[in-house]
């Protein structure tokens, strides 16, 4: 074998006894001529050959990977998600944090803003907090795909090198951010709960629950920059509007190949719902499998309209086409926060809970008084959902009308 491959069998060494043969995961090595032979198309370096062979007859010479120089790396950057040139508020939430972590760090907060007519989304970002505001305007963006998005947000951050990106953990925040870290060799850390600085280190202490919620885990990406991390909607403040603040917008144009794509958006279709949008609310109503069948829902929008809040739903319930998935909280759905969350006919597994027990006040109805939903409820009622509800929803009316 030539002394420039990664991997090499020492000959002289080896004396046929095929233990490299057998430990071997991937089939590379065979015997030839009563000598290990390794095939480099198969071979992935793994080494598990070399610890077995005790003639040390093989030989790897893993490339040592450049290591970036961590101290040009400078600033705190959102990215700020928009739909129809309309900022959403987790990018608002990010800047409230960010502002917080870029003072630490005694850097910038920027935020990066893609998208068609961008001009107010502009100036709202720097109202909210962004020191700078790096803006990628082309009707091409005006609705997100993976290839562009991807393609202009990898070349900003391999331009102007952020120390911190955020992103909201959002279906385009996870979808975009984790194709950016892949190309920027970065740590990324997803569904963050909790941000802080490590002021010494300059790290970013990224906290996330794990063991489907049963402890919080605080991760840290020493070795590549930037450090990435996306957010749970909700669990951040968001960052107070000033309207007179000043702010620099530096506008970047890209070449028309950055804007190709493998896929194309053929139509939008708009869910009409007349309840609150579930992200964004203060309140919300939701539903489970106790309901028992799809038109038992008009109950819970009954409720929710009532006092103004969102319509949410478990797994189980979006499982059984009773609601679209847009309403399903859980792992699996929309992570909320509100002030207020009813739930109905709910059970309470563990991959409900980890989608709203950070509610304020939580209020459990459920029949079993043994149902797990109890457990992190501010109140529980025990009972019929198919009485209780319209009770509420009356006495609501009636409250309210009042006031």
């Amino acid at each position: 074998m030539s002394g420039k491959e990664p991997i090499q069998v020492i000959l002289e060494k080896c004396v046929g006894c095929t233990l490299c043969v057998k430990v071997c995961p991937f089939a590379a090595i065979t015997m030839s001529g009563k000598k290990a032979a390794i095939d480099l198309n198969k071979c992935t370096l793994c080494g598990a050959c070399r610890e077995a062979c005790k003639f040390t007859a093989i030989v790897i010479e893993k490339k040592e990977e450049k290591k970036n120089d961590l101290s040009v790396y400078r600033d705190v950057w959102v990215f700020a998600e928009q739909k129809q040139g309309v900022i959403q508020s987790i990018s608002f939430e990010l800047l409230g944090k960010g502002r917080e972590l870029a003072d630490k760090l005694g850097v910038n907060l920027s935020a990066v803003l893609l998208g068609d007519g961008t001009e107010k989304a502009a100036r709202d970002l720097v109202e909210r907090g962004a020191d700078k505001v790096y803006v990628v305007d082309s009707p091409k963006l005006g609705a997100y795909l993976d290839d562009p998005y991807t393609k202009i947000l990898t070349a900003l951050v391999n331009k102007y090198k952020p120390e911190v990106v955020l992103c909201g953990a959002t279906v385009i925040g996870r979808s975009l951010i984790s194709r950016v870290a892949v190309l920027t060799n970065a740590g990324l850390t997803a569904d963050c709960t909790g941000l802080d600085i490590d002021q010494k280190e300059r790290l970013l202490l990224q906290t996330r629950p794990a063991f489907g919620g049963n402890i919080m885990a605080t991760i840290i990406t020493p070795n590549t920059r930037p450090q990435m991390a996306t957010v749970r909607h909700k669990v951040m403040t968001e960052a107070v509007a000033v309207p007179a603040r000043k702010g620099e917008i530096i506008k970047e144009t890209f070449s028309d190949d950055m804007y190709l794509s493998r896929t194309k958006l053929i139509d939008m279709v708009r869910e009409i719902e007349e309840t609150v949008n579930l992200a964004e609310a203060n309140i919300i109503v939701s539903g489970g499998r106790g309901l028992g069948a799809k038109e038992n829902f008009d109950m819970i929008r009954e409720l929710a309209l009532t006092l103004n809040a969102a319509v949410g739903a478990s797994r189980s319930a979006v499982d059984a086409d009773w609601i679209p998935y847009s309403h399903q909280v859980g792992q699996t759905g929309k992570t909320v926060c509100p002030k207020l969350y009813i739930a109905c006919g709910i059970s309470g597994q563990i991959q409900h809970l980890i989608g709203m027990k950070s509610s304020e006040i939580i209020v459990a109805i459920n029949k079993d008084p043994e149902a797990p939903i109890f457990k992190v409820a501010t109140y529980g009622i025990v009972g019929d959902v198919f009485k209780i509800v319209p009770k509420l929803t009356q006495y609501f009316k009636e409250t309210l009308h009042k006031s």
